[in-house]
């Protein structure tokens, strides 16, 4: 790849190249960057390859398109070498002669065409051909440009610059997120992948964070999708800015990449760190994004404070390539999700084995509701003073073939996290009036069974009509049934809950706030909306009376809710010493296995009777 410098007068190649001055200094540039806005990069830091049988139009070429600002050429005269060049160089624009010994230039560019790596290089055809057959032909097979030897100089700086430009301009629509900037996921695979290669021979750590907001889809579902991209954008300008600021960028810049963050969908963003000196470092920049995260946002000018989960996954121990360690942080990120969020984890070979469970289960699952092999428990809801069963809590039950009883704390959260938790919620509602119908059928006494609505369940208006359908199909009246929901959810969207509660009131139903002290609310936020009953979560009860603050706390519970008309439940009561404790503070309902614990329908006639005077 030689840098000659030929007289201008004797090159015949090249058209109009007596216009340009000799002097390199003073000969005009195509700056790529200002025909594009300022967007793209300066074309000396483009790879021009050119193919030609002939030596003398490569140096001519050559030395006219340095004149030009352009610094990076790849030449060859034999055109089945430039099959490899392309292959192991990927340049950046081709000029390719059509006449030549071997392999002719409409060769090599069908080959080019036909290959899935280089079928989008850009070609700019060079001939002396002047036959129109000859120009249709090479455009059909994907010729980007056409020029015909000799070449004027200033026609072929202007296709080469606009070329390069719209090759910029494609690589950032392939390469970049469209909202906020950032490289994607196709550009972060990419340059890891590259990046690992290095890692290897220098046998170094590295690290991919996937970071991922909590609870972004019910912040774009409540505010919109325009205040779901502002927001977006504002994380992507705050994690860029963390990162940046970190001690690990010095390994970047040797590196000559601008950034090690990308977004790769939604509200999912990767870290590539390519040097980590321990667990401690990466744990120490994953606590510093958490913290930054965790300051409030102001997108479209309204105050919003988000939290944040984020998996690691360190090279080469949790992978060795990066679609697995990519797949390895998301599955950390997934089990720091469920520890509650706003934290980070490491991915480890247990938590890809609970993976791999989990979405077996998860199959398995879709699959249960048409293999009729779910089933209500029922548990029994006591009168603290009569002793008198006075309504039930359905408590979903999975009897899998293989698997036997799979308890709810396995299934609901899969259910809850896909959309598996809307059919189950209305087939649970359904099969509850049905049941308790059936009980007054056979004479037993009206009792209220709870239902628990999951917070996706009650974000969904149609949950107004599962209701009223699960009802009118039973023939139960609703002030036999009582919806249960969560704390958490009635302190998400205050206003649409309270309006939905309040429908919900006017048909005639009962609404009770589940694990009361568990979702960080307090009874003062929750005096305004239309509730009729409060459950103490079981980790409260279970202290009493010898844990000091748990019995502070459920007694100021009950007087507070009694104070507000709630009635108030107990839950997880397994002790004779904690039901009269409760007796003594005025609680007015309890569950627990002191009585009974969940039991399938067919085992509750014996409760019934036992428990409502029924004989």
């Amino acid at each position: 790849m030689g840098r000659s410098r030929l007289s201008i007068d004797s090159a015949s190649v090249v058209r109009g190249m007596a216009a340009v001055p000799g002097n390199d200094d003073d000969m005009p540039r195509a700056d790529v960057a200002n025909s594009a806005g300022g967007q793209f990069e300066h074309p000396k830091t483009a790879t021009i390859m050119m193919v030609d049988d002939e030596p003398t139009t490569i140096e001519v070429l050559e030395a006219f398109l340095e004149g030009e600002g352009y610094e990076n050429f790849l030449t060859t005269t034999d055109s089945r070498e430039a099959l490899q060049l392309l292959e192991s160089h990927r340049p950046d624009v081709l000029l390719l002669d059509l006449i030549m010994p071997n392999l002719g230039g409409l060769e090599v560019l069908s080959l080019i065409r036909n290959d899935q790596a280089l079928k989008h290089t850009p070609v700019i055809i060079l001939t002396s051909s002047s036959e129109e057959e000859t120009k249709i032909e090479a455009l059909e097979l994907g010729a980007t440009e056409f020029l015909a030897k000799p070449v004027d100089a200033s026609e072929l700086a202007l296709r080469l610059r606009n070329t390069l430009n719209a090759k910029a301009y494609q690589d950032h629509l392939t390469y970049y997120d469209g909202l906020t900037g950032l490289p994607n996921r196709r550009l972060f695979m990419e340059r890891t992948d590259l990046a690992l290669q290095r890692t290897k021979m220098n046998s170094m750590e590295c690290a991919v964070f996937h970071i991922d907001i909590d609870r972004f889809k019910q912040i774009n579902d409540a505010l919109g999708h325009r205040f779901g991209d502002a927001l977006l954008k504002a994380v992507a300008e705050r994690l860029d800015e963390s990162v940046r600021v970190g001690d690990f960028l010095g390994a970047l810049a040797l590196h000559g990449e601008s950034s090690p963050l990308s977004r790769v969908g939604g509200d999912e963003f990767f870290l590539f760190l390519p040097e980590v000196h321990s667990v401690d470092h990466a744990a120490r920049i994953a606590r510093r994004l958490l913290s930054d995260l965790s300051k409030p946002f102001c997108p479209e000018g309204q105050d919003l404070f988000l939290t944040s989960s984020i998996g690691i996954a360190l090279f080469p121990s949790d992978g060795e390539n990066v679609e697995t360690l990519a797949a390895n942080a998301g599955i950390a990120t997934s089990h720091a999700k469920q520890s509650g969020g706003n934290r980070y984890q490491f991915y480890s070979k247990s938590l890809n084995a609970e993976s791999l469970e989990r979405l077996n289960l998860e199959n398995q699952l879709r699959k249960a509701l048409d293999r009729q092999e779910l089933l209500l428990h029922y548990q029994p809801k006591v009168d603290v003073r009569t002793g008198r069963i006075i309504g039930a809590e359905a408590l979903m039950r999975w009897q899998h073939p293989e698997l036997g009883l799979v308890p709810p704390l396995r299934f609901i959260p899969i259910a809850e996290e896909t959309d598996l938790i809307a059919s189950l919620g209305e087939w649970a509602l359904r099969t509850a009036c049905q049941q308790n119908k059936a009980w007054q059928v056979a004479g037993f006494s009206p009792i209220r069974v709870s239902v628990n609505v999951s917070s996706k369940q009650f974000q969904m208006r149609r949950l107004l009509g599962t209701v009223q359908g699960a009802l009118q199909a039973s023939g139960l009246e609703a002030k036999h049934l009582i919806l249960e929901v969560t704390e958490s959810l009635l302190i998400e969207n205050r206003q649409a809950t309270s309006d939905m509660l309040r429908e919900f009131k006017e048909m005639g139903l009962k609404i009770s706030v589940d694990d009361f002290g568990t979702g960080y609310s307090s009874l003062s936020n929750l005096k305004s909306l239309p509730l009729d009953e409060l459950k103490i979560d079981r980790s409260f009860v279970d202290g009493v009376p010898r844990d000091a603050d748990d019995a502070a706390i459920v007694s100021a519970t009950i007087a507070m809710a009694h104070s507000l008309g709630l009635t108030v439940v107990a839950e997880g009561v397994e002790t004779e010493e904690q039901l009269a404790f409760l007796e003594d503070r005025g609680c007015d309902e309890y569950q627990g296995y002191l009585f009974s614990r969940p039991v399938a329908p067919n085992k509750w006639t014996p409760l019934l009777e036992r428990g409502t005077g029924n004989t």
